[in-house]
């Protein structure tokens, strides 16, 4: 997790303090902000009950039941298809009553519960432990016990902490049918720690808003300690602990159980990037389909928690009724990949994510480059849950002007300037031959749309940490920019900048240090740009 320190650097602990407050915030005020649509507004709207409901160990859960007007649980009745929620990280058990009368008006049982640890419910916070995935089953044998649920047509859903507790019930609970995970993870550890890099403000913002609203439990505390105090002998333990928590360790047993999975996620999610959810959905092998839309973390499904027409929980009831009520309704003949333009707005379809931006182009990084480490050039990705959510309703994303960034501390490569549009979509990968001066580094690139007056508007980016290499000696990097649909326009370039501060991620830049990024003849460095087809 980058060398032992004793401290963290100004940058990094200035942008912790930043998202413990965003925390609070964002965990707060949509909560409030949900309330008024709890209550029932029409005479046939679903009958509505809160419950405590024994989880693992006999911890109590706080819940709400929503059931089908005049629906009573008794044996000999009828049975109705049920869909269990889990609650996201920090947000209260009123989180989805709008969704939840929505649903149970259309002829579900729905329970929501707050995850352990949380609010009102008991026990700790064990960040989608084994501890959270036993409370899985025990509200599906509470709801069978006590609502007219059908055994046989249960679905699990939710949003963020939801959508992940939910895909590793699914790996563990063979009564689960169907599965909506919005805004969720495939695998935690490429999430927070993608490029072998902590994701500072992502962590924070998860640390402090547990702390403002909840009960970390001893291990989630220490392990946040570690990642955040670059302790990098536990590396191997916090890898260990975030692989036990992630659906991708389980995706064998999630086919061999065989539910149905819809997942839908933000370009822009600062906490769980998109890159991590598609190699997820790629390994799945039952029903499944995969939504990306503008936005930031959670920010796709917001509005739809307030009531509002919203296009993710419209596809999550169609998936629902397809697989637990077995409604023809289409949603699985459509392609099952549906990527939404941050440029246009508009709707694709692919039938699976390799397909996506089949059409690759190279911009070369020629000749030598040095730039030196410590010192924020000005390109940057943003601040968590804010700039991407600018980019989604303004389309304002993080900006930055090419020609001023200082080359001392920036390496910067352009394309020529293109004649037609061209559509990025899916995952741009840079390819380069680097040397440092020092044993360990950090480095951030970044992929921007320079228009003609030389402003940047960030397209992607994402971090790469290395250690234990010998001063003065090259070596391969390969990395990944966080996937995006973004659409350049006719007469704008592309431009590829590299620096080594950023304040979304903690840097492992000793004092001093010095990075050149060169180009062999016997291996070329490139950026590799994923378009779709014209």
């Amino acid at each position: 997790m980058g060398q032992p320190r004793k401290a963290l650097r100004t940058t990094t602990v200035g942008a912790v303090s930043a998202t413990l407050v965003a925390g609070a915030a964002f965990g707060l005020a949509p909560a409030a902000q949900a309330a008024p649509a709890a209550a029932p507004q029409a005479a046939s709207s679903a009958d509505v009950r809160f419950v405590d409901i024994p989880g693992d160990g006999g911890t109590i859960l706080k819940a709400n039941v929503f059931t089908p007007k005049g629906a009573k649980a008794d044996t000999a009745g009828t049975k109705y298809p049920a869909i269990v929620l889990p609650t996201s990280w920090a947000m209260p058990q009123i989180e989805y009553v709008a969704q939840a009368q929505k649903l149970a008006d259309s002829g579900y049982v729905v329970v929501s519960y707050n995850s352990r640890g949380f609010w009102q419910s008991g026990g700790e916070i064990e960040t989608g432990g084994p501890e959270d995935i036993a409370d899985a089953s025990k509200v599906i044998d509470w709801t069978l016990e006590n609502t007219p649920a059908d055994p046989e047509k249960i679905g699990m859903g939710g949003v963020s902490y939801g959508a992940g507790i939910s895909l590793l019930a699914a790996g563990h609970d063979k009564r689960i049918k169907a599965v909506a995970a919005l805004s969720g993870w495939g695998d935690l550890i490429e999430s927070i720690y993608s490029g072998r890099t902590q994701h500072a403000q992502a962590a924070g913002l998860l640390g402090g808003a547990g702390v403002l609203t909840g009960r970390p439990s001893p291990e989630l505390q220490q392990t946040l300690k570690d990642f955040l105090g670059s302790n990098l002998d536990k590396e191997d333990e916090m890898i260990a602990w975030g692989a036990k928590r992630s659906p991708a360790t389980y995706v064998d047993q999630i086919n061999k159980n065989g539910a149905a999975v819809m997942m839908g996620n933000a370009w822009g999610d600062t906490i769980f990037p998109p890159n991590q959810y598609a190699k997820f959905y790629e390994q799945l092998t039952g029903p499944k389909r995969l939504e990306f839309r503008p936005g930031d973390h959670a920010t796709a499904e917001a509005t739809g928690l307030l009531g509002l027409p919203n296009d993710t929980w419209t596809s999550t009831q169609r998936w629902f009724d397809r697989y637990l009520k077995g409604e023809k309704n289409g949603v699985d003949t459509e392609q099952p990949v549906q990527l939404k333009s941050r440029s246009t707005g508009g709707y694709e379809g692919y039938p699976d994510w390799k397909s996506v931006g089949a059409t690759k182009k190279k911009i070369d990084l020629a000749g030598s480059t040095t730039i030196r480490a410590n010192v924020d050039s000005g390109a940057n990705g943003g601040i968590v849950m804010l700039s991407n959510a600018l980019d989604q309703f303004l389309k304002i994303p993080p900006m930055a002007s090419v020609p001023l960034l200082p080359r001392r501390y920036a390496g910067v490569w352009q394309s020529e300037k293109y004649e037609s549009p061209q559509r990025v979509r899916g995952t741009a990968e840079l390819h380069t031959t680097l040397t440092s001066t020092k044993e360990s580094g950090t480095l951030v690139a970044y992929l921007y749309d320079v228009g003609p007056l030389g402003l940047g508007k960030l397209v992607s980016n994402a971090p790469y940490t290395f250690h234990g290499k010998t001063p003065g000696q090259p070596f391969g990097v390969d990395l990944e920019l966080f996937s995006t649909a973004y659409d350049v326009p006719a007469g704008h370039k592309l431009a590829l900048v590299v620096d080594t501060v950023d304040p979304l991620y903690i840097e492992h830049n000793p004092s001093g240090a010095q990075l050149t990024f060169s180009s062999p003849a016997s291996d070329p460095s490139y950026v590799s740009v994923p378009l779709r087809e014209q």
